[in-house]
């Protein structure tokens, strides 16, 4: 099967192979033609394995045909997965001069307004930051939204939730009515308010939702992935963590830690910086153009290294990362599935690395029965490894970070949006 075959555009199947993208992925044959035909889609598919591609193709193969006004709209719950995806439709378009706009928080309001103004071909968006300027720009600005052909939801599982409802529901509200336009759902995880979407009645005149599930389970891990353990006391962690970075094998592998908050990630990245390991972070506290910076950074190898929360868990592809060790155990083992598609993807191989505290066991006994695997303990690093060449100097870095990270008052703009939150309500 080829590009070709599932009917999209010759100029763009060029530009795919000019991408090393030669054959169609399943959920990529799945859907395309169904998309092409004029259905609304659900696709669900395990991360890596080309969603994107998946709706941008035939939404390409479409706009090209009539390249005038905001052909698509698609939304996704973060930044970073918007910039990523805007990424892909600007490289697939270039030939086409295509215009891609992003839409997202953390950036200048006046000039997203002019950007939407001039009418680009397609908006990637997060639905926090599209209310925004629903509610305050004019007409000029989200008129182009009330003719669109096309509405994305990627990560859709994420963007149906109840925290990004009202947002949602505010994007909705300027959008053509469903029967005027086609609906385009991807996720990993297909939920029940997901799957109730097929279900709905179908509209007069409207052709049915079409749903492709290809080797979907949302207790799958990736098949090329080693999954390993490490016990280890909760005090000394960072000195495993340390050891296990720069251990024969592993000192030039590229690796995202993974923690469950923005304080954890922040005082390991510090950490790991005064001690020579090249390390980034990327975490909810940080500026835009400070996430940006970093996801740059990990994606060149200028660090080898990448301290996340789950904000760096799901869509992100980021083809060289090799390990993914989860410093902070999540408490949804759905979480753990995410964090670990990060790497082991496309057919790639991977390994990640699990530090079990003396609290963790119950999370981790739980991940195996959502993967119906086990992991295996990891031999490659012993106690007295870390006692004589990690625990100390871990120790002296540990200290130090603690107190720039004080110096620098980092968490302070939290709590004093926390405090704002509490007297306004």
């Amino acid at each position: 099967m080829t590009f070709e075959n599932l009917g999209v555009s010759p100029w763009l199947c060029e530009a795919l192979h000019a991408m090393a993208i030669h054959k169609p992925s399943a959920i990529q044959q799945a859907c395309i033609p169904s998309v092409l035909k004029g259905h609304d889609v659900i696709g669900g598919a395990k991360t890596g394995s080309g969603k994107t591609i998946a709706f941008a193709a035939p939404m390409l193969t479409e706009w090209s045909r009539d390249p005038f006004g905001i052909c698509g709209l698609i939304l996704t719950p973060t930044r970073e997965l918007a910039i990523q995806i805007a990424e892909q439709f600007s490289a697939l378009g270039s030939g086409m001069n295509i215009r891609v706009s992003v839409i997202v928080g953390g950036v200048d309001m006046v000039k997203q307004c002019l950007e939407l103004q001039r009418r680009p071909h397609f908006v990637v968006a997060t639905p926090g930051r599209l209310a925004d300027h629903i509610m305050s720009s004019g007409e000029d600005t989200i008129g182009g939204l009330r003719r669109i052909k096309y509405l994305v939801l990627d990560e859709a599982d994420r963007l149906l939730s109840s925290s990004l409802s009202d947002d949602l529901a505010r994007c909705m509200a300027v959008l053509p009515d469903p029967i005027k336009r086609q609906t385009l759902l991807f996720t990993a995880t297909i939920t029940d308010a997901v799957r109730g979407l097929k279900e709905a009645p179908t509209k007069p005149g409207k052709l049915p939702v079409v749903s492709h599930e290809v080797a979907l389970d949302s207790m799958a891990v990736p098949e090329k992935l080693e999954q390993y353990y490490i016990l280890c006391p909760t005090y000394v962690k960072l000195a495993y963590l340390y050891g296990l970075l720069e251990q024969e094998g592993n000192a030039k592998k590229t690796a995202i830690i993974f923690v469950n908050r923005t304080q954890t990630a922040e005082h390991i990245r510090r950490t790991l910086q005064l001690m020579d390991v090249k390390t980034t972070s990327l975490h909810s506290q940080m500026p835009q153009s400070e996430r940006l910076n970093a996801l740059g950074r990990f994606r060149a190898a200028a660090a080898r290294v990448l301290v996340a929360t789950d904000v760096a868990s799901r869509g992100l592809d980021i083809p060289t990362v090799q390990m993914v060790v989860n410093f902070d155990i999540p408490a949804d083992p759905d979480d753990y599935i995410h964090r670990v598609g990060r790497t082991a993807r496309a057919g790639r191989s991977g390994e990640s690395i699990s530090l079990v505290g003396e609290r963790d066991v119950e999370r981790i006994e739980a991940i195996e029965a959502r993967t119906a695997t086990k992991m295996a303990q990891y031999e490659n690093i012993s106690d007295k490894l870390v006692i004589d060449k990690a625990l100390k100097k871990v120790s002296i870095a540990k200290r130090q970070a603690i107190l720039e990270m004080d110096k620098d008052k980092f968490g302070e703009r939290r709590k004093i949006q926390k405090k704002k939150a509490r007297n306004s309500s």
